[in-house]
C-alpha cells in the first residue's frame, strides 16, 4: 500500500502543471474513483480542512489523503511523492532558466499556458460546489467572503475563522432545536 500511495503522489506531483489547485481534481480522480481508498464525501471534508491551513495545499492533501489511509506514515510517504517530482524540476529549471528566460518561443509558452491553469484551477471549485449541495445561502456566504477579502482587504484568515464559529454555531442551534442527530 505504501508503494501504491507513493506512486499516485508521485504521479499527481510529476505530471500536474498550475500547482496544488490543479492537483485537487487529479488527486479527487485517483484516491476516490479509481483506487477508492476515500469516499467523495471523505474527500470533500478531507479538501475543505486542508484548504484552510496553512501550507502548500498539494502537500496538505498528500498528508491528508497519506494520512487517512496508512496513518503517520502513509503521510509521509504521500508527502514524499508528491514533492519529489516538482523538487526535481524545479531544481532543473532553475538550473537553465537563465539561458531561456528571454526566449520569446519560451515566453509564448507559458502565456498559453496561463488560460489553462486558469480552468484547472476553476475544476475543483466547481467539483467541490457540486458535492456539498450548495444552496443559496452558501452561493451568499462565498461572494460576501471573496468581496471582504477583495474590497476591503480583510485577511482570509478571519474570513475562515469567522465561517467556521459561524457553521459552529449555526450546528448547535440546529441541534437545540432537534434538526440534527447527535454525531
Amino acid at each position: 500500500m505504501y508503494r501504491d500511495l507513493f506512486k499516485v503522489f508521485f504521479r499527481i506531483g510529476a505530471f500536474t502543471i498550475g500547482g496544488g489547485l490543479a492537483m485537487i481534481p487529479i488527486v479527487e480522480r485517483e484516491v476516490v474513483e479509481r483506487k477508492k481508498w476515500i469516499t467523495k464525501e471523505d474527500f470533500t471534508d478531507i479538501l475543505a480542512v486542508t484548504q484552510t491551513l496553512p501550507g502548500v495545499i498539494a502537500v496538505n492533501m498528500a498528508v491528508a489523503v497519506g494520512y487517512r489511509i496508512k496513518g503517520l506514515k502513509g503521510s509521509l510517504v504521500s508527502v514524499l511523492g508528491a514533492v519529489l517530482a516538482p523538487f526535481f524540476s524545479i531544481l532543473l529549471i532553475a538550473m537553465f532558466f537563465q539561458a531561456f528566460r528571454e526566449n520569446p518561443v519560451v515566453e509564448r509558452i507559458f502565456m498559453g499556458m496561463r488560460p489553462v491553469v486558469v480552468s484547472l484551477i476553476a475544476v475543483p471549485v466547481i467539483t467541490t460546489m457540486r458535492s456539498v449541495g450548495v444552496t443559496l445561502s452558501s452561493v451568499l456566504i462565498a461572494v460576501l467572503s471573496a468581496l471582504l477579502i477583495w474590497l476591503f482587504g480583510i485577511s482570509p484568515i478571519w474570513i475562515i475563522l469567522a465561517a467556521g464559529a459561524g457553521g459552529y454555531v449555526w450546528f448547535r442551534m440546529d441541534k437545540k432545536r432537534g434538526k440534527r442527530k447527535s454525531l
